[in-house]
């Protein structure tokens, strides 16, 4: 069966809002949501993985406004989930890493979805899996090479 353009944008946007949606849902319950928002996960997520980083990182990171990132920090600080360190030499800089309860929590979440991911991916072959993640890394590629793109009226 061949599809029209038209048809596959139609389908594209309608199953990536549509797994977008459920998928933020399905780890929303998982991450205890009255605790941490999925946007707060996140943030835990990549300064685990960078062990230590900046605030003007993390908007850049995850392409968004630093004012948006800062109010996902002093939450998380509030709660007592990150620390502050300001740097010796430059006292503008400050150093965002993890405390022992955010590091606890981080690997409370992330073994439940884990869980949750692995009942999904099971229900796919190796192959499939395979094929899905080299294509679902190009769009991504694609994506990030046209973030400056705009459409013309």
């Amino acid at each position: 069966m061949t599809y029209s353009i038209q048809e596959l944008i139609d389908s594209y946007i309608d199953l990536s809002f549509s797994v977008h949606r459920k998928g933020e849902s399905l780890i929303r319950e998982q991450i205890e949501g009255d605790l941490l928002t999925n946007d707060q996960h996140y943030t835990l997520r990549y300064i685990n993985r960078a062990g230590s980083c900046t605030s003007t990182e993390l908007a850049e990171e995850f392409d968004v406004k630093k004012s948006a990132i800062t109010a996902i920090i002093n939450r998380l600080w509030e709660k007592g989930f990150i620390q502050r360190t300001r740097d010796e030499n430059d006292r503008r800089v400050v150093y965002l890493t993890l405390t022992k309860q955010g590091k606890e929590l981080y690997i409370k979440t992330e073994e439940k979805i884990y869980k949750l991911v692995e009942t999904f991916i099971k229900q796919f072959d190796q192959e499939e899996i395979q094929a899905f993640i080299k294509t679902y890394e190009k769009l991504n590629k694609i994506l990030i090479e046209s973030k400056d793109y705009k459409v013309e009226e």
